[in-house]
């Protein structure tokens, strides 16, 4: 989203929710979504100009509004790159249809197909358009088989590609209408086909019939079809957008991305196959403090509900905000109130997203096209449109009528499992960067903001190695603010293994009143998670009563700052069992100082060792490469503890492995598994660490 005013013809306004279609381009980066998206927009948007050179790796959408045969298309493009999921989850929020875009070239990736099932999984209808098809090896009826197969039952190919005399794409042939879509000339020009083509169409045209009117409201079309009874081109159309709606037929249209051939014949598809907003369900709302609300409607005249979709922010003007109207009509210089229990919602603290109900008047609404805005009178249910300057809301917060306050449940994110340490590069830095990680998690709900209290390290948790990269970049660009990345380190304990006898002997007499106390001590090791236990078995007075205390204190504190390595210690019984004290210079100081030195007198590298600590982790991957995946886990000293097999080709992989050897396993496991793998990790608990390895976290 950009601050930039549109050059452009202006975009319609949208009156009615029936005259709009969201949708969003989703694949594997590479795939030429960006590419088909500048066609798309080019082709319908007078005095616009297709970027020519473009990012290859795009790491956040882009929205472009257009008109195309009286309708409203908000097209919404998505970075195919696995890092910047969240900034598809905020495409697909604000999209009632999918357009994937899959390369002839490569195929259907691990990724683009555990998308297809997510989006399945929501009932969300979806189409395909097939690129990359003059390149070598590469065929449409091969890709579309393979579609077919990774993707299930429904997918079809709406048209067949034509090729000219060097095998390039230079039109399509139109099943359902028949009809040939000619590019040869640099722009479509449709005809009807040419009786060469009547044996290709009819050896496709029939299934493909049936398949649409399978799902009409019609009952008896698909009978009379079969009995032969020849059925109007415009009712089959109708039902194409019934079938696409419900998410059980996927047409296939072929296209280049490098001539244009498929652009009138897509934008065909979002306009009268896609369904309009009114047709997709909506997200559950409640109160902002929890109680129930009405189901939403896609009604105009509804009360306002609509929720902050993406926020990008800008050094000079502030958060851009991407709103989609859910119920109502959101209005320029409207007072509306901003909901934000991210926290609260997405079961779970999130350091950054602190919840807050606030009333904030909206700016001026804006239509994107690429990267410039145009002037918007309002947005109705349905709609999409860019706020700016409004400063209290953050993604996924909800906005409505103050008279009725409502929060939008907010989409699922996936946990950032990637941890990155960073530090400010100077003093000038770390004075901004608070303020500056802030406005980033504002941003991008896939980031996560940790400050750990024993490692006295800010984390960031991202989705992968180019997220951070992006992250610092912004942090240098946008906030001015430079930061280094420091190595991470895991929060290590340290623990007794054998009977120790510790002697704590702290005396100063120099003339004045001095300093005495002597304490003897016993440490056993105690059971794993049994915490500190303190036992006094002085006897006789060797150590006064009010200095016993005195002596757990100084123990308790050296506990905290370990023995040997400078870890926390844990799961140990100290019992205190003798002493000398000085009816003068003994003091709770003195016994304090004796009981921390007998302690560290106790420990040695033969009686404390380390604890590290161990995730559960639950890999869910294709099950082609469970042996990789389980191979790998076992190099990291994981075990192993069973594997589950579901009905989609995918099994779940239960282990537990140290946190040490998993710190890069975002990265490590999208390589093994070939982008099918996916993870989850929580804490298991403490274990000792291997001998070889203790030495390597020991000083000297």
């Amino acid at each position: 989203m950009s601050t930039k005013t549109s050059t452009s013809a202006p975009v319609q306004q949208a009156t009615a929710p029936g005259g709009i279609r969201n949708v969003v381009l989703v694949g594997h980066s590479g795939g030429g979504k960006t590419t088909l998206f500048e066609h798309l927009v080019a082709a319908t948007t007078p005095g616009y100009r297709a970027k020519p050179t473009l990012d290859e790796r795009s790491v956040q959408l882009a929205v472009a509004s257009f008109s195309h045969d009286g309708v409203v298309v908000n097209l919404i493009d998505t970075p195919g790159y696995p890092d910047f999921v969240g900034e598809l989850r905020a495409g697909l929020r604000a999209a009632d249809a999918a357009l994937f875009v899959i390369s002839a070239a490569d195929g259907v990736d691990g990724a683009t197909m555990l998308l297809w099932e997510e989006c399945a999984a929501i009932g969300m209808p979806r189409a395909v358009a097939v690129t990359k098809l003059d390149a070598g090896r590469a065929d449409f009826e091969d890709t579309v088989a393979i579609c077919q197969r990774v993707f299930g039952e429904g997918v079809m190919a709406l048209y067949l590609p034509l090729h000219g005399d060097d095998e390039s794409i230079v039109g399509n042939l139109g099943l359902l209408t028949q009809r040939i879509y000619d590019y040869s000339s640099g722009e479509a020009v449709g005809r009807a086909a040419d009786s060469e083509h009547r044996e290709l169409i009819e050896a496709h045209r029939s299934d493909l019939i049936e398949a649409i009117i399978q799902e009409s409201e019609d009952d008896t079309l698909l009978d009379r079809y079969l009995d032969g009874e020849d059925i109007d081109i415009d009712l089959i159309i109708s039902d194409l957008l019934t079938a696409v709606s419900r998410g059980r037929f996927h047409p296939v249209i072929p296209v280049s991305t490098e001539t244009g051939v498929g652009t009138l014949e897509l934008l065909e598809l979002l306009t009268a196959a896609f369904p309009p907003p009114n047709l997709h369900p909506l997200p559950a709302i409640m109160a902002p403090n929890g109680d129930p609300l009405p189901p939403l409607t896609c009604n105009p005249d509804g009360p306002l509900v609509a929720e902050v979709i993406r926020t990008a922010g800008d050094p000079y003007v502030g958060r851009i905000s991407l709103v989609r109207v859910f119920s109502g009509t959101l209005r320029p210089d409207s007072v509306v109130h901003v909901s934000g229990h991210l926290d609260r919602l997405a079961n779970g603290s999130i350091e950054g997203h602190v919840g807050h109900d606030d009333d904030e008047r909206v700016g001026l609404l804006s239509s994107s096209l690429g990267d410039a805005l145009s002037p918007k009178p309002f947005a109705i249910a349905g709609d999409l449109c860019v706020v700016a300057k409004l400063t209290k809301a953050e993604t996924t917060d909800t906005l409505s009528s103050k008279e009725m306050p409502a929060l939008v449940e907010p989409w699922m994110f996936p946990d950032p499992l990637l941890p990155v340490a960073i530090t400010a590069a100077t003093k000038s830095d770390e004075d901004k960067l608070a303020g500056a990680l802030a406005r980033l998690v504002a941003e991008d709900p896939t980031m996560r903001l940790e400050h750990n209290p024993e490692t006295h390290q800010v984390i960031l948790w991202t989705m992968g190695q180019a997220h951070v990269d992006v992250l610092l970049t912004r942090l240098r660009e946008r906030y001015g603010v430079n930061v280094d990345s420091e190595p991470l380190k895991v929060a290590l304990r340290e623990t007794f293994v054998a009977n120790a006898i510790g002697h704590g002997r702290h005396i100063k007499q120099s003339g004045g009143h001095g300093q005495y106390a002597v304490c003897n001590i016993i440490v056993e090791p105690l059971d794993r998670g049994a915490g500190f236990e303190f036992v006094d078995h002085v006897v006789g007075g060797a150590v006064p009563r009010q200095y016993i205390p005195s002596v757990e204190k100084g123990v308790r504190a050296q506990l905290l700052k370990g023995c040997i390595a400078g870890y926390p210690m844990v799961d140990l019984r100290v019992t205190l069992t003798d002493g000398k004290s000085h009816s003068v210079d003994s003091s709770d100081m003195a016994f304090q100082t004796a009981g921390a030195l007998a302690l560290k007198d106790a420990a040695s590298p033969q009686t404390v060792t380390l604890l590290e600590p161990i995730d559960s982790l639950l890999v869910t991957v294709a099950d082609e490469y469970v042996g990789a995946v389980m191979t790998d886990l076992q190099t990291r000293r994981g075990r192993v503890l069973g594997t589950e097999q579901d009905t989609s080709g995918r099994s779940t992989i239960k282990a537990e492995v140290p946190q040490t050897e998993i710190t890069r396993y975002a990265i490590d496991l999208r390589s093994v598994s070939h982008g099918t793998g996916v993870f989850t990790r929580s804490p298991h608990g403490y274990e000792p660490m291997p001998p070889n390895l203790v030495k390597d976290h020991l000083p000297g």
